[in-house]
């Protein structure tokens, strides 16, 4: 290996795609066990590496050279190797520091409360502290030396930025109850997560929904891979690639989530729509009804509704982890709030409307049998759909027409949906 990323696990790091955006040289993930540590380290057979969760201190003994940023912050997430010297750097410093200037986070003269203490937690701390926050917590689930629990963090009133530095909500743990109620901070203004996959971790979500300025890790991981492929190359790169690359990566990312009634057009768009954008098509109902046996029509007659949409909420947490889908929803899929957050972690969600009157029936649709029930399902969840929905789309048209409607409205240019 020549160029690649170390750490325990790594199964989907957007790392690879990024360097390969950024510079021609062939970069691998290169997972390892705390046992396999110490030999690959010895034996230095790399160019330039990489170091994520959980190296990124425990690689620093085997350093020759540590600069003075990496020194201070006691962490080393970039390592050089120059005619067998290893020389270690911390490109996650600058790389923070772009996120937080990129969403107007100004930490000068703030409370700021940190959670996590490893590598990342410290990282953030030297930012926050270079940018005059007037006071910084740092929060883990034990006490220790300028350490406090996340229950003591809870109780704090003054706190006004909050940074999370922990694996939380990371994939695949998306789920994974948050640290902090975040409601319970009267000051708070700001979030930022340095998780990067989901695009959205539940944390930004629960920002969003109190209105305050969030952001999740894309962007500093962008930030901080072209600030490493600097020192990889020993070159410049400019710093107008962090957001070009940034715009590509979650246009490839993202998911688009179609949300509707029973016949507005969900998955005959999104076969039209998978096509032009180069996404996969995954239609939750098809996979509700492959992972029972049966149609979902039978799942209602011998199980009732409650069990199908048990057996649609899980179908639905499943699909919204993965990435670069074109989701086909059920038309009661925004039912339950979960779903509609478990989609919001990667996906836009797009409302396919049409007028009641012209919904397509048949018999596969144990709700909507006839336009009379049609007509009254629609008028009771039409304030579901306009709550969950990121974008309107009339479907009174063809499918193209619907699909070149989404893709407008997302300002995604035609060249990159063929």
């Amino acid at each position: 290996m020549e160029y690649g990323l170390i750490g325990e696990k790594l199964g989907h790091s957007f790392s690879p795609e990024l360097h390969r955006e950024l510079a021609d040289y062939d970069y691998q993930l290169c997972p390892l066990t705390p046992a396999e540590l110490p030999n690959f380290m010895q034996r230095a057979e790399f160019r330039a590496i990489n170091v994520t969760i959980p190296y990124k201190e425990k690689v620093m003994p085997f350093l020759d050279e540590i600069d003075e940023r990496a020194q201070a912050i006691g962490a080393v997430n970039t390592i050089v190797n120059k005619n067998g010297r290893l020389y270690g750097h911390n490109t996650d410093f600058a790389g923070f520091d772009y996120l937080l200037q990129k969403h107007g986070i100004d930490p000068k003269g703030k409370t700021v409360l940190i959670m996590g203490a490893g590598g990342a937690g410290k990282c953030a701390a030297a930012v926050l502290s270079s940018r005059g926050a007037a006071k910084i917590y740092q929060a883990d689930r034990v006490t220790g030396a300028n350490l406090i629990t996340y229950e003591a963090a809870q109780q704090l009133d003054d706190v006004q930025i909050i940074v999370n530095a922990t694996p939380n909500g990371m994939y695949p743990g998306n789920e994974a109850p948050l640290l902090l109620d975040l409601s319970l901070f009267p000051r708070l203004e700001a979030v930022a997560d340095v998780v990067y996959n989901p695009l959205k971790t539940n944390l930004v979500l629960a920002a969003e929904d109190l209105g305050l300025i969030a952001c999740g890790g894309l962007e500093m991981l962008v930030a901080q891979a072209k600030f490493a492929a600097e020192y990889f190359l020993d070159t410049q790169i400019a710093d107008s690639e962090i957001d070009r690359i940034y715009q590509k990566l979650r246009q490839q990312k993202l998911n688009i989530a179609l949300i509707g009634m029973p016949g507005s057009g969900k998955t005959t768009v999104g076969k039209r729509l998978a096509k032009m954008c180069g996404k996969t098509l995954v239609d939750s109902d098809a996979q509700v009804e492959k992972t029972a046996g049966r149609a979902i029509k039978d799942i209602f007659a011998a199980q009732g509704e409650a069990a199908f949409r048990q057996m649609e909420a899980e179908a639905i947490a499943a699909i919204a982890k993965q990435d670069g889908r074109i989701i086909a929803t059920g038309g009661g899929a925004v039912i339950d709030p979960a779903n509609v957050r478990n989609l919001r972690q990667n996906s836009i969600l797009v409302w396919l409307d049409k007028p009641a009157e012209t919904l397509s029936l048949n018999d596969k649709r144990p709700l909507s049998p006839n336009r009379a029930a049609n007509i009254k399902l629609y008028q009771q969840r039409l304030p579901l759909y306009q709550a969950a929905a990121d974008i309107k789309i009339e479907n009174c048209g063809t499918a193209d027409e619907a699909a070149n409607a989404i893709l407008a409205r997302l300002g995604w240019q035609k060249e990159a949906a063929k």
